[in-house]
């Protein structure tokens, strides 16, 4: 009997490890900065749209250049998926000093497929650089996209995410000076703690950005605004739920065991010692 006791215990102590442990992982903590993702190669497309419509396509882990002119509005638009927390790092090599006449503020936004502006949880969003300064560098982190949401609410949801970077204070004298960009776009998948119940019929990608000629000759093709993550849009069916759902049905049937041993001991009747 005692011995049965001591492994019942030992199974419930490893058990809260283990759930202790994932519960750690997944942690949701604000001050860390998320992983690159592996999905891209780091290389990227060497130019960028100046509409919505016209939006230069990335991917996450990519880093996208393009040169442009001081006042232009710059975007490009990659995709995120259920679960992720995508980080949006841009930087503006500027004139030379000798060719300006001031200080100039940048500023970097992100919207979603529905063309709402999403509103950076951290990180520097807009900067100001010096007269002197050679690079302004800004960065947004937006908060995690949910699966579903309510049509009243505005949390990003799995689709195509816009990209737009300008100057928004200069000196008049200053338009049109020549400028060179980087914009690179990260996400760390946040797993089950970002689980909702409930999912969108279709990721927000709206629009087509070009119309490709089939190679057979028939009629063109509408090329998407934005590409599906690699793996597809939320294709992934193992979460960070199914640790706790599985070891909280393991942990229960361990507790009824050790319960109903504890009680059928305790319920035994003393033997009366014979002769008495």
């Amino acid at each position: 009997m005692f011995r049965t006791r001591r492994v019942l215990a030992s199974a419930l102590l490893t058990g809260l490890a283990l759930l202790t442990g994932a519960g750690a992982a997944v942690a949701d903590d604000p001050s860390a900065s998320p992983a690159p993702s592996t999905s891209g190669d780091g290389s990227g497309p060497t130019e960028a749209g100046t509409t919505f419509r016209t939006a230069t396509a990335i991917e996450q882990g990519q880093t996208a250049t393009a040169g442009a002119s001081a006042g232009d509005y710059l975007y490009w638009v990659f995709p995120a998926d259920a679960g992720e927390r995508a980080t949006v790092r841009a930087k503006v090599t500027l004139p030379e000093t000798a060719t300006r006449h001031g200080a100039s503020t940048w500023q970097v936004d992100v919207y979603d497929g529905l063309r709402r502006r999403q509103a950076c949880m951290y990180g520097k969003q807009t900067g100001k650089a010096a007269a002197d300064a050679a690079t302004v560098e800004l960065t947004c982190v937006l908060r995690t996209v949910r699966a579903w949401s309510e049509p009243w609410a505005n949390d990003p949801l799995p689709g195509s995410y816009y990209v737009r970077l300008t100057v928004v204070d200069l000196p008049s004298a200053d338009l049109g000076l020549p400028v060179r960009t980087e914009v690179e776009v990260t996400a760390a998948d946040k797993g089950g703690s970002a689980d909702v119940d409930g999912t969108l019929s279709k990721p927000l990608v709206p629009g087509v950005s070009s119309v490709r000629q089939a190679a057979d000759g028939a009629s063109p093709a509408p090329v998407a605004l934005a590409g599906e993550p690699k793996d597809g849009w939320s294709s992934g069916w193992w979460t960070d739920r199914w640790l706790w759902t599985v070891g909280g049905g393991v942990l229960g049937a361990l507790a009824a065991v050790f319960g109903y041993s504890l009680t059928r001991g305790h319920g035994r009747p003393s033997r009366v010692p014979s002769g008495v």
